[in-house]
C-alpha cells in the first residue's frame, strides 16, 4: 500500500443506503451518520487514498462508480461514489466549495484514472 493521499474539507456530504435492495441500516447507524456527516453543518475532513475514502472517522472501501463533476454556474466540485462501510452499502455525495475547485477536480480525475481505470469504461 502506498502513502497516496488527497485531503480536503468538504462543505456538504450526504451518505445514503444504496442500492435500494441492499440490507436496511439499523437506527444507530442512521443516527451516527446524521450526527457526524449528513446533518452536521461543519466542514468534513475528506481523505482520499488509493482504495479508501475516509470521511471524518468513517472509512469507505470497495469503491466503484466514481463520478467527479463541476456543476454549471457553481464554484464547486462534486464527487459521487458507491462504496461499503463495515458490511453496509452506501451512495456518497461530497461537495467541495473552494477557490481552487478546478484544481481539486483535476486531482480527483487523475486519482480516478490511476486507481479506477475500469470506471472510465462505465461513463
Amino acid at each position: 500500500m502506498s502513502d497516496f493521499q488527497l485531503k480536503y474539507l468538504a462543505d456538504k456530504v450526504h451518505v445514503h443506503r444504496w442500492p435500494k435492495d441492499s440490507p436496511d441500516w439499523d437506527e444507530s447507524t442512521i443516527v451516527q451518520l446524521d450526527k457526524t456527516i449528513n446533518k452536521n453543518l461543519e466542514k468534513k475532513q475528506i481523505v482520499v487514498g488509493e482504495s479508501i475514502i475516509q470521511i471524518q472517522t468513517i472509512k469507505f472501501y470497495s469503491i466503484k462508480k466514481v463520478g467527479v463533476t463541476v456543476p454549471l454556474f457553481k464554484d464547486e466540485c462534486t464527487m459521487i461514489f458507491e462504496a461499503k462501510f463495515g458490511e453496509l452499502f452506501a451512495h456518497v455525495h461530497v461537495t467541495i466549495k473552494n477557490e481552487n475547485y478546478l484544481d481539486i477536480f483535476n486531482q480527483l480525475i487523475s486519482w480516478r484514472k490511476k486507481y479506477f481505470p475500469s470506471n472510465e469504461d462505465n461513463q
